[in-house]
């Protein structure tokens, strides 16, 4: 997870930790990540952009050998989801 706090949000400028937006993280004794995540909107323009993020940021572990992404949408994402930093960060009321 700490690893995954420098994907940045390309529009909202904070990192898919802090927003809720990992689910989960899950590596396998060969060293194959699977990234569980979803996004703040169905249709996000720049989903492929975040994916590569996530997916060269992991890369640079040395105990990772294959990365997969699955995006998914439910349960959906709220601002709930949001650590108290990022909300102060967005001026977000908690």
């Amino acid at each position: 997870m700490g690893a995954l706090e420098n994907v940045i949000d390309p529009e909202l400028g904070i990192d898919i930790v802090n927003l809720g937006l990992v689910y989960g993280v899950d590596i396998d004794d060969e060293g194959n990540a699977t990234v569980t995540m979803t996004l703040t909107a169905m249709g996000c323009p720049l989903a492929g952009h975040i994916e590569q993020d996530v997916k060269r940021c992991l890369a640079d572990l040395p105990e990772i050998n294959e990365i997969q992404v699955n995006i998914v949408w439910n349960p959906p994402w709220t601002k709930d989801r949001m650590s108290r930093y990022a909300k102060i960060a967005l001026g977000i009321p908690d």
